[in-house]
């Protein structure tokens, strides 16, 4: 009987090894900043694409540089501003995607300038040229940008009308941002892409399809040491349940095609929110393409959406 026990406690044991040693792989693979082998590294602007225009625009553009510290952690945070062509109190603020910065950003910020808003496009912490060594999938994000709008509105005049916007890892952030109390009165509205429900079932999705990898122990334990060093953990990284606290406008858009935040995704998102709200799913379109696959269309459904809240 000892001899069990005796073995039973070293299997185990070589398990827990096994599964910190793993977790903390995965740790690296999804939460500190750096080089994925599973995104595209092509950052190379071709006529072929059917947003060149508005990329090509973001470059040449001039920007502002703006500063400001994170709401924890007192990381320094970076960003560009690019004031309306005239003056306009119509702010848009852009959150972008999972390990991509404000440099990418162009097509978006393109729009609501052509719209005749003002844009401010932030380094999320960990990314581009802000400060922080992991990526926080929105969660610790949703305070940053809280400060960022609290810094427009103190540079800009307490008459602005905000409006915040985007993709991917930005559409979730978006949708956290909006379960805040603290959200200046003066957002008028939201527009989500592609972000997921909440990072435990993104990170679960990614395991599963990616590594083949089951959630139970993997994810927990990726969660468990991504709350001791970055101080925040998967599940209460939520943007359905905050989404569900959200009584402003919010436009959900997703492609029909989307395989890397499945498609699914944004019925439950759609369904939670409990303000003014309207769904776009373009047809054809793969994951953060949805603009790209349809761009008239897109930019028709978010001025004509945005049109009815902010004037």
């Amino acid at each position: 009987m000892k001899k069990f026990w005796k073995w039973f406690l070293i299997i185990i044991a070589a398990l827990v090894v096994i599964d910190i040693g793993a977790a903390s792989y995965f740790y690296h693979v999804a939460v500190v900043p750096g080089h994925k082998d599973f995104l595209s590294s092509t950052t190379t602007l071709k006529k072929s694409d059917p947003l060149y225009q508005q990329k090509s625009w973001y470059q040449r553009v001039h920007k502002q540089v703006w500063h400001e510290n994170s709401a924890t952690d007192n990381l320094k945070l970076d960003a560009y501003y690019i004031p309306a062509a005239r003056k306009s109190t119509k702010t848009a603020v852009i959150a972008h995607g999972f390990m991509d910065d404000k440099t990418k950003m162009g097509a978006s910020a393109a729009m609501f300038h052509k719209m005749g808003y003002n844009v401010l496009v932030p380094d999320d912490r960990g990314q581009g040229d802000s400060q922080g060594n992991y990526i926080g999938f929105g969660w610790p994000d949703r305070l940053d940008y809280i400060k960022w709008m609290n810094l427009l509105l103190k540079r800009n005049g307490q008459n602005q009308q905000l409006v915040m916007y985007g993709v991917s890892m930005g559409g979730a952030t978006t949708m956290m941002v909006s379960g805040e109390k603290n959200v200046p009165k003066q957002l008028k509205a939201y527009v989500e892409d592609c972000g997921y429900t909440s990072v435990n079932d993104e990170i679960t999705y990614e395991a599963k399809t990616m590594y083949h990898l089951p959630y139970w122990p993997l994810v927990p334990s990726v969660s468990g040491i991504t709350q001791l060093r970055a101080g925040y953990n998967f599940k209460e990284a939520s943007a359905l349940k905050q989404v569900a606290k959200n009584h402003r406008p919010m436009l959900f858009i997703h492609g029909s095609k989307d395989k890397f935040v499945p498609t699914r995704m944004v019925y439950p998102l759609y369904r939670a929110d409990k303000g003014p709200k309207q769904l776009l799913i373009v047809k054809g379109a793969a994951h953060a393409k949805s603009m790209a696959t349809q761009p008239k269309l897109y930019t028709k459904t978010v001025e004509k959406f945005l049109a009815q809240y902010v004037k």
